[in-house]
């Protein structure tokens, strides 16, 4: 069975003072998949996209699942765990900052980006996180303290339930965090809408980093 990491891609950015987008797809997808949305988001940052390691009827995941919105927690555990230890093992190797690096994910990729936040408060600076629910409610809350996560959610998504999006937020909250939530008349789909405020959120989050 291989680890987070084990395929991935990096694409370095036009500007060294541009953050890291640790790039996410959702089930089905692979690190191909997301780059272009990536790159509308921030044009100029490195681009670290790894291909979920767990197969679900063929298809690319970060993490198993016991059923629709069920997730096997121990599983989940362990490639959260490995997604850290990636992120960190590639600022050595690709020579990015480890410290500015914010999480882009789409769905199961937006799920396990939630999960190293609830987890292990220092792997990323921030989250921009499409159609995200809460993982797990961990039993002791992270010190995110400032820590910037957006959050764009569907009300009549199908797969993420409006009290799931909700409980992620109060979460990260109590964690302290400080958490945008963009809702958007739409399903799981994302709206181009979307892309611009995250891109926009992203330039304003940036400033703060400087």
């Amino acid at each position: 069975m291989s680890a987070v990491g084990e395929i991935h891609r990096f694409v370095p950015g036009a500007s060294s003072a541009a953050p890291t987008l640790l790039v996410l797809h959702g089930t089905g997808g692979d690190e191909n998949d997301l780059l272009p949305l990536a790159r509308e988001v921030s044009p100029s940052a490195s681009l670290l996209s790894p291909r979920g390691p767990v197969l679900e009827n063929g298809m690319p995941r970060f993490f198993r699942r016991l059923e629709a919105g069920v997730f096997d927690l121990e599983d989940l555990a362990l490639r959260t765990r490995e997604l850290g230890a990636f992120v960190r093992t590639s600022a050595d190797r690709y020579g990015f900052d480890a410290t500015r690096v914010f999480a882009l994910g789409y769905s199961n990729g937006a799920n396990i980006a939630a999960s190293l936040l609830l987890s292990d408060g220092a792997a990323l600076a921030g989250a921009i996180l499409f159609r995200a629910m809460r993982p797990f409610e961990p039993e002791v809350l992270p010190n995110l303290e400032g820590t910037p996560v957006f959050l764009a959610a569907g009300e009549s998504d199908p797969h993420v339930p409006v009290l799931q999006v909700e409980g992620l937020a109060d979460s990260l909250r109590r964690a302290r965090a400080r958490v945008e939530v963009m809702w958007s008349q739409t399903g799981h789909r994302l709206e181009p809408q979307e892309l611009g405020a995250a891109r926009s959120w992203l330039e304003r989050e940036r400033a703060h980093l400087d």
